[in-house]
């Protein structure tokens, strides 16, 4: 397959003067305290504002991460853009109105207490148009272990009349995913009640207008603003006195630098001294090397074409610059259709459109990864603009490795086949091997067919439940419970600062449950019509356009519409 011609990305962004920076720190310094006082109804208002704000800037910011990552205006790829961007704000942002409106703890539909004790919340579906949007698809978030479902703490403190204190809060943005910077920012705004300094990513700080556009009633308010550079702007307002809290989505390289110091020697000592760079309380996503664990089961031809197309599209989205991306293939090495299924991921990895390898230090990345493993297979050509979705078959499963302990953040697929032969033994050796001998906690993924699960339930609620990751997709994706929003995001707990790993704390989480420990999203195994996430989803853009005038004003009469541009996939 030849390389594609990519457009001219949007021009640079200058860094704002650092003049600048401190004046805007100062205004959001005055609004500090002002911010947990603004009622529940104003709050209301104001999201609704930046809804319709959203909406008024959608087409020119997709437009723009479209030119920054070479899709072609007007493709099917477009839709990642607007998923991965208006779509996907404008949910938070609803999804808030709906918490507010019930005080901050908007009722689960179900919650239910495991043998252990553990609490266990059901959040998706909440409603019939839930059910008829995506039907089969269940979502729950889990409570810490001796823990309660109380939700809404700021909003619960604020009514029984304990006073709030107000912060100023620094959020550094990822280049890669349009949303996360804005949805950090909502959640540090309307769940933990901080004013708000948004830094982006000098990858795509060309989002800062649209953004600004997008969130101009919180701008005017005087609590959110946005900014723009690279470590020397970033670490200015790290170290500036009058910024109280930070978050960050990145790498674990870049939490590590700014917690423990620039270089590996400093970072080396002040962990063992435990004496930290920076003392501030510090929330990071940072990414992880996701699994797929791939239960045997009697799996069809029509079965496994499906699945092999689900991991292709788990690699191939957003060029496989995701910190969800699939990166590890597990399967067992006695399944009578792993041969089948491993050739039909080559397969259908092989026919994803080639992708434009926009994030800085990509082909280094890859370079690493042929550098270590000679066997790994191209399977389209590599150009200075590509890098070819790629397949390393044999990786040992086994601690340190390379591709188990380094995110690719980039087309790499890993294939590691444990000893097992069918679903109880996999599963006995493919939970401590994600656990233990992968790195990072964020997201993995379990495919498993509905006759294996009926026939071993037992041995299934149990991998659920002893995997140690913040997001589980069981037959879904990681990034649907990204985009969900009602689920949590985030590591899953227990990381010290001296490991970092995934990270510490959580995002989205629009319940605003005070103690998630993981979300978990459910799907039917084979789904028709394609899912939207797939990224051979013939109508992808027209679909997430018509989806995000559903998440803006939610009703049946949009269904139609939505419905037909869906089938169409």
């Amino acid at each position: 397959m030849s390389s594609p011609l990519f457009p001219e990305p949007p021009p640079a962004v200058p860094p704002t003067p650092l003049s600048e920076v401190d004046r805007m720190i100062d205004e959001l310094w005055e609004k500090r305290a002002e911010w947990p006082a603004v009622g529940v109804g104003a709050r209301i208002r104001l999201l609704e504002r930046c809804i319709e704000e959203t909406l008024a800037c959608a087409d020119a910011w997709v437009a723009d991460a479209c030119r920054a990552k070479g899709i072609p205006e007007g493709s099917p790829q477009a839709g990642e853009e607007w998923l991965g961007g208006p779509v996907t704000t404008i949910r938070n942002m609803r999804l808030l109105v709906e918490a507010l409106r019930h005080g901050g703890a908007r009722p689960a539909p179900d919650t239910r207490r495991l043998e252990s004790g553990q609490l266990v919340a059901r959040v998706f579906p909440a409603s019939t148009l839930d059910k008829l949007m995506m039907g089969g698809v269940s979502a729950e978030v889990w409570i810490e272990p001796g823990k309660e479902a109380s939700q809404g703490r700021i909003y619960r403190e604020k009514a029984a009349g304990q006073p709030i204190e107000g912060k100023v809060s620094l959020v550094l943005g990822a280049g890669n995913v349009a949303s996360i910077g804005p949805m950090d920012a909502l959640y540090k705004l309307f769940a933990e009640d901080e004013v708000v300094i948004l830094k982006t990513n000098p990858v795509n700080a060309y989002l800062g207008p649209h953004i600004e556009r997008a969130m101009s009633p919180l701008v005017a308010e005087g609590v959110f603003r946005v900014v723009h550079g690279g470590a020397e702007v970033g670490s200015h307002i790290v170290q500036h006195p009058k910024v109280a809290t930070i978050h960050m989505t990145g790498s674990d390289r870049t939490h590590d630098a700014i917690v423990w110091g620039p270089n590996a020697e400093e970072q080396k000592r002040r962990k063992a001294e435990k004496r930290p760079l920076v003392d501030k309380p510090i929330s990071s996503e940072l990414g992880a090397v996701t699994p797929v664990l791939v239960v045997p089961g009697p799996w069809n031809d029509g079965d496994i074409d499906f699945q092999a197309r689900h991991v292709a599209s788990m690699v191939a989205n957003n060029a496989s610059f995701n910190c969800n991306a699939a990166k590890v293939l597990v399967v067992a090495k006695g399944w009578e259709h792993k041969d089948r299924f491993l050739d039909a991921v080559k397969k259908q990895l092989g026919r994803m459109t080639p992708r434009k390898a926009y994030y800085p230090g990509a082909q280094d990345r890859y370079r690493g990864f042929l550098d270590r493993y000679p066997r790994a297979e191209k399977l389209s050509e590599q150009t200075q603009d590509v890098v070819p979705w790629t397949i390393i078959p044999g990786v040992p499963a086994t601690k340190g490795e390379y591709a188990l302990t380094q995110e690719a953040f980039c087309g790499v697929l890993a294939i590691v086949e444990l000893e097992a032969h069918d679903a109880p033994s996999f599963l006995a050796e493919a939970v401590p091997f994600a656990n233990d001998t992968m790195w990072g906690s964020l997201s993995c993924i379990v495919l498993c067919h509905p006759t294996t699960e009926k026939a071993h339930q037992r041995e299934v609620d149990r991998a659920l439940g002893d995997l140690r990751y913040g997001g589980i997709g069981f037959n879904a994706w990681a990034g649907v419970i990204y985009g969900l929003v009602v689920t949590s995001w985030g590591a899953f707990p227990g990381h010290p600062l001296e490991d970092i790993q995934s990270g510490r704390g959580v995002v989205h989480n629009a319940y605003l449950f005070d103690h998630p420990q993981k979300s978990i999203v459910r799907a039917p195994f084979r789904m028709r019509p394609t899912p939207l996430w797939f990224s051979d989803h013939k109508t992808q853009a027209a679909t997430a356009r018509a989806l995000m005038k559903m998440e803006a004003s939610p009703g049946y009469a949009r269904l139609p519409a939505l419905v037909a541009a869906a089938m169409r996939g």
